[in-house]
């Protein structure tokens, strides 16, 4: 009887049998076990205070005022003679003083990840969580620089009772760009790494939000050049919603690829919710190569479009499965990411991690019923998905989209439009109860053999 119940789900689903997916359906199936991951430095900077040599100043004014006799010249022309001059000669403008200033700074390294097991674990990239720290104090002493040179503009705006143009503004960044580098030492203290997977979480009252957990690195590879690979681990009482890993094998080139990620120039758009920030995004593209990196290890070359944030996120083949991680692209001349030329570590790589760490990635229970319930929900076998999805509830009950698929499931069954209670009507619409009792048959007869043998 088990035998012929798993027969019989394989002709149902097809998709969930190593078949090929759509990609509506390989959205909808991944979305949920996509993430983000944030990893927050926190730190206090400390500068030697500024201050104008009051001198120097009074004696520019002067000399602008000579220059000046018949007061032809407009306010707004004599404020660019002086910030020019400033410019020039910043050193003799400025002085440094024996008082510090505490900033207390925070920056954030923002990327993808993506479940690999119902209880929490995370596969994303290296580089995410372990910036070197050269790179750290560059980030920290320029969001430092960005806050107090605003304080000062605005400081000067105030004394002088102007407002600066933003050719001023530009002029005067400038200027303290050159005595921050020249006069001032900024020194960090304090600093601390927080590493967080934040996720999709919905409720049936409040809708979709987001959900922020603090995450322990199990192990990690290098940045590139290295094997970019990391593992995390959340805490978590319910089953996560999990992708399926593909095959020790590469992709082979032309397939088709799905690539799930957080692109920053959607996530930080002025024009994008902040609340949809935790809606992945999906691009497509084909395997354009297998190169070998550096180190003399595969790399997957492909089209699809990345950005920065992108990094971690899964590259799906099409039955679903994850082939690689998104990784790293190419660099044009002028600096910019080279459209359609992009990079993923295969999940040969991710495995080596896992095994070294005794990780064994598993679709959960949750996933499985959330897929049965989508392939249910797609052929309009309305109350049976609603069981599925009924069911994932129960396992999880914040697992995303599920309480929009049982409203629709719900109405669609209020208006009539469920075509059956479940498989039996879908296989008999195909006309495959034939091809299902030949099977069975075969199966028992074959499974008979085997054990004879």
């Amino acid at each position: 009887m088990a035998r012929l119940q798993l027969i019989f789900m394989i002709f149902l689903y097809p998709a969930a049998f190593g078949q090929r997916l759509t990609g509506v359906e390989s959205y909808a199936m991944n979305r949920p076990g996509v993430v983000m991951v944030r990893t927050e430095y926190s730190a206090n900077v400390y500068v030697n205070n500024m201050k104008m040599n009051s001198r120097a100043f009074n004696h520019l004014l002067d000399s602008i005022q000579k220059l000046d006799n018949s007061g032809a010249v407009p306010a707004e022309q004599k404020l660019d003679i002086v910030l020019k001059e400033m410019n020039n000669n910043p050193v003799r403008f400025f002085q440094t003083t024996f008082d510090y200033i505490k900033q207390a700074e925070q920056i954030t390294a923002s990327g993808t990840g993506f479940f690999l097991t119902g209880d929490g674990y995370v596969a994303t990239n290296c580089h995410l969580i372990d910036r070197d720290n050269s790179f750290i104090r560059r980030q920290f002493i320029l969001s430092a620089f960005q806050q107090i040179t605003n304080a000062n503009i605005s400081a000067l705006e105030s004394s002088w009772a102007t407002s600066f143009t933003e050719q001023q503004r530009s002029l005067l960044y400038n200027t303290y760009a050159s005595v921050y580098s020249r006069l001032f030492s900024m020194v960090l203290y304090d600093l601390k790494k927080n590493v967080y997977v934040v996720y999709r979480s919905d409720r049936e009252k409040n809708g979709a939000a987001s959900e922020k957990k603090p995450a322990a690195i199990i192990v990690k590879g290098q940045p590139m050049p290295g094997k970019d690979i990391a593992i995390l681990k959340i805490e978590t009482d319910r089953q996560m919603p999990v992708l399926p890993l593909a095959g020790a094998g590469l992709p082979k080139v032309g397939e088709q690829l799905f690539v799930y990620g957080y692109p920053g120039p959607v996530t930080n758009n002025d024009f994008v919710a902040v609340e949809s920030a935790i809606e992945p995004t999906l691009t497509t593209g084909i395997v354009s190569a297998i190169k070998k990196s550096v180190n003399g290890w595969p790399v997957i070359q492909m089209d699809a479009n990345i950005n920065h944030g992108s990094s971690g996120g899964p590259v799906c083949n099409e039955k679903g499965e994850v082939v690689g991680l998104t990784t790293f692209g190419s660099i044009e001349n002028t600096g910019g990411l080279a459209a359609g030329l992009n990079f993923a570590v295969p999940v040969t790589i991710l495995d080596e991690y896992l095994d070294s760490a005794g990780i064994t990635p598993k679709v959960s229970d949750a996933s499985k019923l959330f897929a049965e319930g989508l392939i249910f929900f797609d052929k309009q076998y309305y109350r049976a998905a609603l069981k599925k999805f009924g069911a994932v509830r129960d396992l999880n009950n914040s697992y995303p989209g599920i309480y929009e698929y049982m409203a629709e499931c719900r109405s669609y069954i209020g208006k009539g439009k469920s075509r059956g209670s479940g498989p039996v009507e879908h296989l008999l619409l195909y006309g495959s109860l034939l091809i299902l009792l030949f099977a069975a048959v075969s199966w028992i007869s074959g499974s008979r053999g085997r054990q004879a043998h």
